[in-house]
């Protein structure tokens, strides 16, 4: 077992969880028997060098490889296979219906592209679309005013969004993905699942985005998973870490079990020097 990996027992307890887990695509595995847990109201992140399977693994958990869980999956003239389970609350994804996945859980993918000239206000908005039919209502307006003033971005409400830099569009964005979340859904746990956030990113905005994900998750009631290049920033902030290699899980715990200099080298073929931080966390230095 490698080091920290979690037990069954503490899989079925979390609120979303992979279990043997395997993707191939035309000969090649990209998931290899993966077993994941992600406990409510801790910070888990996904680490790994690229191609480690981090980004297929998030896809997987959302069911986003284009078919269920068993089946054969086809597009762009290839043809895949995925097996295993993935459950939240307990509840395999299947007995889940897209609507009630949707008012529980919001995905910030890799790659978002719009091409349309609509304000930010809107493209917010549309993060509330599975509470409603027809038009907003008030609830959904407040929403997404409470979410872009959460991410500062409320004085771009009615910016046109092509205008914004990289960097403002993904803030626009954490504001659409948190407004889809921001009530719970009768009591339910909420799931906001984010692949590669920081992208576009300025260091500043880096640990501001990292602080305010640490601020949202104090009611509790959030299970909250994202996928970052930064191992640092990964040391700092996180409850969980699960570092991947070729498609399969190296090591999987609390950051200091996960990021020891053997581990790290393995992972990504570069030996880090880790030291304790003044704040009894770690730094990693390389070279």
């Amino acid at each position: 077992m490698a080091a920290g990996t979690r037990t069954d027992d503490a899989a079925a307890r979390a609120t979303l969880a992979g279990r043997n887990l395997t993707f191939e695509i035309d000969g090649a595995r990209l998931l290899d028997g993966v077993s994941v847990a992600f406990p409510v109201g801790r910070l888990s992140l996904i680490l790994g060098a690229n191609g480690a399977g981090k980004s297929t693994l998030i896809r997987a958990l959302c069911g986003q490889l284009g078919g269920r869980l068993g089946g054969r999956l086809g597009g762009r003239g290839t043809t895949g296979t995925l097996h295993g389970d993935v459950r939240y609350a307990g509840r395999s994804m299947s007995e889940w219906s897209a609507l009630q996945l949707a008012q529980r859980r919001a995905v910030l993918s890799q790659s978002v592209e719009l091409a349309f000239p609509l304000r930010a206000w809107e493209v917010v908005m549309m993060g509330r679309y599975p509470h409603f039919s027809g038009r907003p209502e008030p609830r959904d307006e407040r929403a997404c005013e409470e979410a872009m003033r959460f991410f500062d971005v409320w004085e771009w409400a009615d910016r046109n969004y092509l205008t914004l830099s990289g960097g403002e569009r993904q803030r626009v964005h954490f504001a659409r993905v948190l407004a889809q979340v921001w009530y719970p859904v009768a009591g339910a746990q909420r799931y906001l699942i984010l692949d590669e956030p920081l992208t576009f990113l300025d260091i500043r905005y880096q640990y501001e985005f990292m602080r305010k994900v640490r601020e949202l998750m104090a009611p509790g009631d959030m299970v909250v998973l994202g996928v970052v290049h930064d191992l640092n920033l990964a040391a700092r902030f996180a409850d969980h870490l699960v570092l991947m290699k070729q498609g399969r899980v190296l090591a999987d715990g609390a950051p200091r079990n996960v990021l020891t200099a053997s581990l790290v080298e393995e992972a990504f073929g570069i030996r880090p020097r880790v030291h304790d931080d003044p704040e009894g966390g770690l730094q990693l230095a390389f070279g």
